[in-house]
Formats: C-alpha cells, sequence, structure tokens
C-alpha cells in the first residue's frame, strides 16, 4: 500500500487523508502549529460544492453537525431597503446547504474524523526541507527528524513552503485591495433575526467597504468587513488593539447605524488582509504536489477557498486511485482542477476589485460570480483526462 506525507493540517489537508484512506493509501499528516488552531477567529460559508465534496469520503454529515445552515442571502441598501434575496443552491437539502462555522470548528471536525478512522495527525512539525526523488519523497522538519513516504502532498496555505521548493520562481501572494475584519458582537436581548439568512449591506462607508452578517442565538451576531485600503503592514496587524480597530471601524461607518451598532457590541476581532496566488506555473515535481491555497488561494470575496480545497483533496484521492503511477495521477488532477480554480480566482478578484460587493459599479444588483458550484462528485466513477474544449 503506497504512503502519502501531507504537510498541512487544515482544511486540505486533512480532507486529503480523509480521501485518500478510501481510496486505499496510507496517509499521515504533518502541522507547524502545536495545536492545530490556526486561523481561529475568523469564520466562513462552506458552499454546498464543498458540502457535497464531503459526502464520497463520508464527512458531510459531520461537518454539517458542527455548523449551522445558511438558506438565503437578503441584501439591502445602506438606508435599509431591499435590493434582492436570493436563495443558496441546495437549500431545501438539509446535508449539502450553506453553512457557516469557524474555520478552527471545521478544522476540529475534520481532525476528529481522521482520527477516528486511525489517520496519524502529528502537530508541531514545521517543514524546513523536501528531497524528491524517483524512489520516493523524504520531509525534514525543524526539529531535525525526517520522515520517508511514496508521495507528498503540500497542504500548507498562502506561504507555503512546499511551493517554493517545487516552483521557487513564483511570484509572491498578491494583495487585493482590501482589509479583512471578522467579528463575534454580544448576543443581545431582543429578538434573534432568523439565523439561516445572510444578510448583506451594499454601499457602506460611501461605497468603500462591504458588509455581511449572520445572526445566532447563542453566540450574538458574526460579521465581516472588507475595507478597500491600502495594505496592513506587519506591525499594524501585531501592535492594533481590538479597540482601535473599532474605533477605526466606527469612524468608517459611522453613517452606517446597523454596522456602527454591530461594531461597537463586539466582544472578539480578527484582522488580516486579503491576498490571493492567480499564478502558480507549478504544481507538481515527481511524486510532490500542492493543493488547496498553496496552489491557487483566491480572496474571500467569493466564498470558496474551503469548498475549493475540499474539492482538491477529494479529486486528488480520486486520480491517486485510478492511476497505478503518481505522475500520471497528479496530470490529471491538474488537468481537472486549473480551469476550476482559475475561474474561482479571476471571479474573487473581479469582486473585490468591484469594491461592495454584491453591487457593482452600475449600482444594481449583481449575483456573486461564482464557478460551477453544482459540479458533483461520483466517487464511483473513473477520473480521466478532462475532454478539450470545442
Amino acid at each position: 500500500m503506497p504512503t502519502a506525507l501531507i504537510i498541512g493540517g487544515g482544511i486540505a489537508g486533512t480532507t486529503a487523508a480523509l480521501a485518500l484512506q478510501k481510496a486505499g493509501i496510507t496517509a499521515e499528516v504533518f502541522e507547524a502549529d502545536p495545536g492545530h488552531n490556526r486561523d481561529t477567529g475568523a469564520f466562513l460559508m462552506l458552499a454546498n460544492n464543498g458540502m457535497r465534496a464531503l459526502e464520497p469520503i463520508g464527512a458531510a454529515d459531520a461537518v454539517a453537525a458542527a455548523g449551522a445552515p445558511v438558506l438565503t442571502m437578503r441584501i439591502t441598501d445602506d438606508a435599509g431597503n431591499l435590493v434582492a434575496t436570493v436563495p443558496f443552491a441546495d437549500h431545501d437539502n438539509p446535508t449539502t446547504c450553506y453553512r457557516c462555522l469557524t474555520r478552527s470548528e471545521l478544522c476540529t471536525t475534520l481532525h476528529n474524523e481522521a482520527q477516528r478512522r486511525g489517520i496519524a495527525l502529528t502537530a508541531g512539525k514545521r517543514l524546513v526541507h523536501t528531497s524528491d526523488t524517483d524512489s520516493g519523497v523524504t520531509a525534514t522538519f525543524t526539529d531535525g527528524t525526517t520522515v520517508h513516504g511514496d508521495l507528498l502532498i503540500g497542504a500548507d496555505g498562502l506561504r507555503s513552503t512546499v511551493r517554493t521548493q517545487i516552483d521557487p520562481d513564483t511570484a509572491p501572494p498578491r494583495y487585493v485591495g482590501q482589509r479583512l475584519f471578522y467579528g463575534y458582537s454580544s448576543p443581545r436581548t431582543e429578538p434573534v433575526e432568523d439565523p439561516s439568512v445572510f444578510h448583506v449591506i451594499r454601499g457602506v462607508a460611501h461605497g468603500a467597504a462591504a458588509f455581511g452578517r449572520i445572526p445566532t442565538a447563542e453566540r450574538g451576531t458574526w460579521w465581516f468587513v472588507r475595507v478597500n485600503a491600502n495594505e496592513l503592514t506587519r506591525d499594524e496587524l501585531a501592535h492594533t488593539s481590538t479597540d482601535q480597530w473599532k474605533t477605526y471601524l466606527a469612524q468608517l461607518l459611522e453613517h452606517d447605524p446597523t454596522p456602527t451598532r454591530i461594531v461597537h457590541d463586539t466582544n472578539h476581532l480578527y484582522v488580516a488582509n486579503a491576498y490571493d496566488l492567480p499564478e502558480v506555473n507549478t504544481w507538481h515535481r515527481q511524486n510532490t504536489i500542492i493543493i488547496g491555497d498553496a496552489a491557487h488561494a483566491a480572496s474571500p470575496a467569493n466564498g470558496q477557498g474551503a469548498s475549493m480545497a475540499i474539492e482538491d483533496a477529494v479529486i486528488l484521492g480520486k486520480a491517486l486511485r485510478d492511476n497505478s503511477s503518481i505522475s500520471p495521477a497528479f496530470d490529471i488532477y491538474e488537468q481537472l482542477r486549473r480551469p476550476r480554480v482559475d475561474a474561482n480566482i479571476a471571479a474573487s478578484a473581479g469582486l473585490s476589485t468591484r469594491g461592495s460587493s454584491p453591487a457593482g459599479q452600475s449600482g444594481k444588483y449583481q449575483p456573486p460570480v461564482r464557478p460551477d458550484i453544482d459540479d458533483h462528485i461520483d466517487w464511483s466513477t473513473p477520473t480521466t483526462t478532462p475532454a478539450p474544449a470545442m
């Protein structure tokens, strides 16, 4: 039975371990963070295509139970006037409809599934080097230890060490022009709005920002703001206090009463810059491949990052299952995935540069642009090279 080393214990890496096990491949996951708690402050929307991709590897039910269903997007203008109500795909399916949960909740759920199935996950192992030969791959970690496998999957995110060794000439991640703020406001005493509705207010901060929120009964309101502004420096990210950020956002949103109130009630805030990675020429070399954000990060505007990572992992598992040699499996995987993830990167970049999503420059409502989210991964069918476009 072949063995796989997976670098990165986030969404892509842990899902890959589950998919590879189903494909008959033994995988071990190595995570740099000692506690598997990266990005604990951010929440995400896991779209229906991500939930569908989890079904064939038996993880959809566990993830569905960890998150809250989100069925509809309600868009209003800054005066509170309704612009559009848009049902999310699969809103009538209790397993595969959209889910809202924190990134750490999703990772923890996937980790628990992996551990329940006997998959090894080792934390506190930061990769420094890979040695790739015809006989397999050796990974070396900062503590001096090494491990050998038949193949290695780099699922180590936007700042991937594996990517730099596969393709050292890749340009660094690109700042897409938006600062990201994720917050959790205190629960309020008045009746809670429908928690299955994702609210978007367009035109906040005179069009300089996008604001979205999801009400919850027990954990207050989960919200985000994407602000069109210069990239935050490391010093600003490291040393600006929560109160200082709340003051900054209060000034920015002073003419928008609902966002201002929610930000004022916030007791936890997560701040980051928005990046993407649009041009990675080389995804694999010999017995090593990169997936997820390590290969094709998109800005968060399209809400497809986690779902694309999950799709990657499952399609790679299928490709390795269906090919006796690693190199052809990698080739087929790349041919299947590149068009889809490139479309997502372009769509998300377009939303980021337009500014106040989901309104375009015309001021009229424009639905979010997504890749074909109804794509269905059928585990029972063989993975083959896609037919040429006509």
